[in-house]
């Protein structure tokens, strides 16, 4: 898959093209339906698939200090949109002038003059261009002018509930990691560099990873989860995923207040730090407990690990 920062960047000879455009934070379903279609129809035309997209969040540029929380990292996002079979990613990067930008000049700009749009296909709630005055109706009829078709479907729904990535981080928050992979299509992946924490689990018998995570990270609710440690493959190796216990929270049996994600990788001892790694969310376990003394703590610790492996392995 090419990759594209800027919509200027794109080839000077790139050819007509099939475009979808979007956030798509989280690549839920229902964005793997709406760029499925894209590179659906792209084939049958015999045309290349585009996916623009953009960075930072428009939130954060629109309204400052409203940024959402975020559920794919930008290279999680281009690979899951690789694994769709999209043949490029345009990532437009997300600026106060380019907000300013008119729903004609949005699709002038960038459908037309460098992407070449011959079929541009977007969910039936999509808005463009500055105040978000473009609706998909506004697309048609300058689709018409210019020479592209417009395709929208409705957004995806499962027993009531509209997918979208609002909903999952409502879910995430919620600690109900379950519910968001249901929408997602898989486990909620949260990425980040294991750091030097206090090192307390590996006195305890329980040593932890600690993760420091990008900016705006959607980490689930306090508590306790069944997950799985991705380590990256190194040098073009295999990307291999570990059974893990993975704590959300402050430690409050120790007094803690700095909030903390680590994960007590099972059967595993080697040194991670400084490493670049994600955990998986699976299951919810418990909620955070206070526990009076080391004893008590242990003893649930214990279980937590069993049931991990009664879950995962």
């Amino acid at each position: 898959m090419q990759r594209w920062r800027g919509y200027d960047a794109a080839p000077v000879d790139w050819d007509r093209s099939v475009v979808t455009i979007g956030v798509f934070d989280g690549v839920h379903r229902g964005h793997q339906a709406t760029i499925g279609h894209a590179v659906a129809r792209a084939r049958e035309l015999g045309v290349k698939s585009v996916v623009v997209t953009f960075d930072p969040h428009p939130a954060e540029v629109v309204r400052p200090g409203s940024h959402p929380a975020v559920l794919t990292e930008p290279d999680r996002k281009a690979e899951l949109f690789a694994a769709l079979g999209v043949d490029a990613l345009c990532v437009v990067p997300f600026t106060g002038e380019f907000s300013r930008l008119s729903a004609e000049d949005f699709v002038h700009d960038i459908l037309v003059e460098h992407l070449r749009a011959t079929l541009v296909v977007v969910g039936e709630n999509f808005r463009f261009g500055h105040r978000a005055a473009g609706d998909v109706a506004l697309l048609g009829r300058l689709g018409h002018t210019f020479g592209f078709a417009v395709e929208d479907g409705p957004l995806l729904a499962e027993e009531g509930t509209v997918f979208s990535s609002t909903y999952v981080r409502s879910r995430i928050e919620a600690g109900d990691v379950a519910a968001a992979a249901a929408v997602l299509g898989r486990p909620h992946r949260l990425e980040g560099v294991v750091v030097r924490g206090d090192q307390r689990g590996r006195e305890l018998g329980f040593p932890t990873a600690n993760l420091l995570c990008p900016p705006y990270p959607a980490v689930p609710a306090d508590g306790v989860y069944a997950g799985w440690f991705i380590r990256y493959g190194r040098a073009g190796g295999p990307t291999v995923a570990l059974p893990s216990a993975i704590s959300v929270g402050t430690n409050p049996t120790f007094s803690g207040r700095e909030r903390r994600v680590e994960a007590h990788v099972l059967d595993f001892d080697d040194d991670l730090y400084g490493e670049r790694v994600a955990l998986d969310f699976v299951a919810h376990l418990r909620g955070q407990v206070k526990y009076d003394g080391i004893e008590p703590l242990l003893t649930q610790m214990s279980a937590d690990v069993a049931q991990v492996r009664r879950i995962l392995v």
